[in-house]
């Protein structure tokens, strides 16, 4: 009997334990993992590489919009990431898929439909919401297609970036030298066709429009996730 294993990661663990409990719940073909953050999830996938689903909110700690999605789809790029949200807003959906996510499950939504839902993604299928309005390229879709090329470690830089960190201080939480970090820089330019650290910044935060503006701003407290 083959086995599934799906990794959830969520800062709540009364979320957690409830959707372990739907999705595992009398399916021994199931195996179900907890992280609360980024950190554990990299410490399992570390342990053992081979996962079929990786459910992942939004909005935690240390992670800011999208940062999170793209990390792991660069860091991962073979294992299937559905994002598992509060947010309902069709935009924030669309760029889900832009950056790679293989489903988008709304946190409202009852057992029956979650089941469906990673059944549908562990098909080998992509999961979009009802409702959802999918479609139609814009600046943004395109700024979303160059993020998705940055590697990991560009994806850390240009977070960090984004926090108003100097090359000197990137180079020191990232353990690396101050010219690594600039060539990073470089690269994280070229990707997203801008032509200063400024310009990248600005970039990075168009991904947050509209309403998800407000939801994951930077230092925002108690935002939906």
């Amino acid at each position: 009997m083959t086995r599934r294993r799906i990794i959830i990661v969520d800062d709540h663990p009364l979320f957690r334990a409830a959707l372990r409990q739907t999705l595992a719940g009398g399916d021994a073909t199931v195996s179900v993992e907890e992280a609360g953050d980024l950190n554990g999830l990299s410490t399992a996938l570390d342990a053992d590489r081979d996962c079929d689903l990786v459910l992942l909110d939004l909005n935690m700690p240390g992670v800011r919009g999208f940062s999170g999605l793209l990390l792991l789809r660069a860091q991962y790029p073979d294992i299937p990431v559905m994002i598992i949200s509060a947010v309902e807003d069709s935009t924030v959906v669309r760029r889900a898929f832009e950056l790679g996510a293989a489903g988008y499950l709304h946190k409202s939504v009852g057992p029956t439909e979650i089941r469906r839902a990673i059944e549908t993604v562990l098909s080998g299928e992509v999961f979009v919401p009802e409702g959802t309005i999918m479609g139609g390229d814009d600046a943004h879709t395109a700024l979303m297609r160059r993020l998705a090329t940055l590697t990991p470690q560009q994806v850390r830089v240009l977070m960090m970036l984004s926090d108003g960190l100097m090359n000197k201080q990137i180079a020191y939480e990232l353990s690396i030298s101050e010219a690594t970090v600039k060539a990073h820089v470089s690269a994280i330019l070229q990707k997203l066709d801008v032509d200063s650290r400024t310009q990248a910044v600005i970039a990075a935060a168009r991904i947050e429009d509209g309403q998800f503006e407000a939801l994951f701003s930077v230092g925002a407290e108690g935002a939906p996730s």
